[in-house]
């Protein structure tokens, strides 16, 4: 199978690519090498991916829509994933315009490619911060989303709407997941995990926002390719919608559109979490306890009803031992780097 995935020098991007990769898959990667966090990181993934035969590589902007074009019609694909994003909730106070340029207009290229090439799904990666502060646990795929607490989420929920109208205008079937706290090995230095952990390497606090009373449904990176990777041949159609019984299928009347969850179900509070953190490392962390962050939500938590009735499959990899696991490759990746 050929597939185009923006984002392989990504966190997710790059441990999807790698998964298809061991499944004998054609991978086309796509991604510009932005300043958002350490360079070094982003091309020590593509490089491990490059080292399988049946992986190439484009370097460039989503916004680059002659780049990206000539780079999906060389790999004629068969499936696009869409994971390139400006990713970050509190990074999108100092620069909003960033998060415009690659998450909505890099996403409407996506979907111009899509509606040229007509692949067989196209899959987007949205996210959790579009439930805002929803009140109403767990979070369902057919809960409201318009009341947005950042521009982070408010550029993704415009993603979802303008891929709904591309799948009902184009006949596009397509898949909006909506991720919740992903970790893992080779994870982005700018979230709570590698934060924490590096700063118990260099014997320095961390910040606690929220007196740490806030809660986070943690999906460990393992879980989430597993995931996508079952959903692949699930293109939304009405000979897989969803019986009520099982689940509230988000297929849309209008075109082959469905939104997913794809979250661990099991939300931990911030405090449970740090501990969970020390446990791994056989150490304390000196805390600075802090207020509310200005855009945070109090806590995320999925339903994975629809997930689990569409491809039979729910994330398994506890917190401890998925800490863990991030815990040992940060100690190895820094004797190395």
């Amino acid at each position: 199978m050929r597939v185009f995935i923006t984002g392989t020098a990504g966190f997710i991007g790059f441990h999807l690519a790698q998964r298809l990769l061991t499944e004998g898959h054609t991978i086309h990667g796509y991604d510009g090498m932005t300043e958002y966090y350490d360079v070094r990181l982003k091309r020590a993934r593509v490089e491990r991916l490059k080292s399988a035969p049946q992986y190439t590589h484009t370097e460039a902007m989503l916004e680059n829509m002659d780049a990206l074009m000539t780079a999906a019609e060389a790999c004629q694909p068969e499936i696009i994933i869409h994971l390139a994003a400006q990713a970050g909730v509190r990074y999108s106070l100092e620069q909003p315009r960033t998060y415009v340029n690659t998450n909505v207009i890099g996403s409407f290229n996506i979907l111009e490619v899509a509606r040229l090439l007509k692949p067989q799904h196209l899959l987007l990666a949205s996210t959790s911060s579009v439930y805002g502060a929803n009140e109403k646990v767990p979070f369902e795929e057919v809960d409201k989303t318009d009341e947005p607490m950042t521009l982070y989420a408010a550029t993704k929920k415009s993603m979802e709407v303008m891929a709904h109208s591309y799948a009902h205008l184009w006949k596009i079937p397509t898949t909006a997941f909506r991720f919740f706290t992903v970790y893992g090995p080779y994870g982005r230095p700018d979230m709570a995990l590698f934060k924490f952990v590096n700063a118990a390497d260099r014997n320095e606090a961390i910040d606690v926002y929220g007196m740490g009373q806030h809660a986070r449904d943690f999906t460990y990176i393992d879980d989430l390719v597993e995931a996508i990777v079952r959903l692949i041949p699930v293109a939304p159609s009405e000979g897989n919608r969803v019986p009520d019984d099982q689940a509230h299928d988000t297929l849309s009347k209008l075109g082959p559109f469905r939104v997913v969850n794809l979250g661990g179900g099991q939300p931990v509070s911030l405090l449970s979490f740090i501990d969970t953190i020390e446990e791994a490392l056989q150490t304390p962390l000196k805390r600075n306890m802090l207020p509310m962050q200005k855009g945070d939500v109090p806590r995320t938590y999925a339903s994975t009803r629809l997930l689990q009735a569409l491809t039979g499959f729910l994330p398994r990899i506890g917190l401890k031992d998925g800490v863990t696991r991030f815990v040992n490759w940060f100690r190895a990746y820094n004797v190395k780097s």
